[in-house]
């Protein structure tokens, strides 16, 4: 499976490209690995890089993030990440764990020194790729929960929030973190340009606004757009830009985060 990496990675059209790629096949088999340890019993997976894997967003993502959504006496962080080390080691990769499950959300950063050197993508052995997990042991109330089969790299089965509570994820993003990304506008105008999509879970979106000390008003189907667009009207667009153009399949879909296009898909109007 490692030279399958190697040309993967050879095929890039960039070596950033290739960076996108290496990370995403990691990511890929570390969720066959939580896969194959029961950890998608309990958990449901969310966040940007579900939206990669199980929808075909246009854009690479850092993060595994999951949700303690189910029966939790069989979460096992821990052994979910050491069964994950013995199968990359199995494979002749270096992996290197560091952990944080003292807080509410736990997290792990999963490094493989060496590889990006090893891959042509690194002038020095230093250079790390790693690939972050965290999961929310206390995830708001009312998520809605589906699981689906997809095929990237190889054959996963993922219990993940659906679409609702997945764009109910996103705007929380939006209307709670307190450094906006770009690459969160990007979702918001990748989920706003499917007009198949369902509209959010706003049970799920207010308990999470709730959870997190939202002091704004309640968010209901005829006020939530006006709501966000009022916490980004007044964002560097540049800056939205260059966030987001590292991470884009085409970096010239950058130049499409601009003030007047996000109102435009967010409310409806001209200008």
């Amino acid at each position: 499976m490692k030279d399958y990496l190697v040309e993967l990675t050879r095929a890039a059209p960039t070596p950033a490209h290739a960076r996108n790629i290496a990370r995403e096949y990691l990511q890929a088999r570390i969720l066959g690995s939580l896969q194959r340890a029961g950890a998608m019993i309990p958990l449901a997976f969310h966040g940007g890089t579900a939206l990669r894997f199980l929808f075909n967003a246009p854009r690479y993502s850092e993060d595994l993030d999951f949700a303690l959504e189910r029966e939790p006496a069989r979460y096992t962080f821990r052994a979910y990440l050491e069964a994950l080390r013995a199968e990359f080691a199995r494979e002749g990769y270096a992996v290197e764990l560091k952990v944080n499950d003292r807080k509410t959300v736990h997290s792990a950063f999963v490094r493989f020194p060496g590889l990006l050197y090893e891959l042509g993508l690194a002038p020095q052995r230093g250079a790390m790729l790693a690939v972050k997990l965290e999961v929310d042991t206390r995830p708001p109330e009312g998520a809605n929960l589906t699981t689906t089969v997809v095929r990237r790299h190889v054959i996963l089965q993922l219990q993940h929030h659906d679409r609702a509570s997945l764009l109910a994820g996103k705007l929380h993003a939006l209307l709670q973190r307190p450094f906006l990304k770009g690459r969160d506008v990007f979702d918001l105008v990748w989920y706003l340009g499917d007009r198949t999509w369902s509209p959010p879970n706003l049970t799920l979106l207010n308990h999470a606004l709730a959870q997190s000390g939202w002091q704004g008003e309640r968010v209901d189907e005829k006020n939530w757009r006006n709501i966000v667009w009022r916490s980004l009207r007044g964002l560097d667009w540049q800056n939205v830009a260059n966030d987001v153009r590292p991470f884009l399949e085409s970096s010239g879909d950058a130049e499409l985060l601009t003030r007047e296009n996000v109102e435009r898909v967010l409310l409806g109007t001209n200008g």
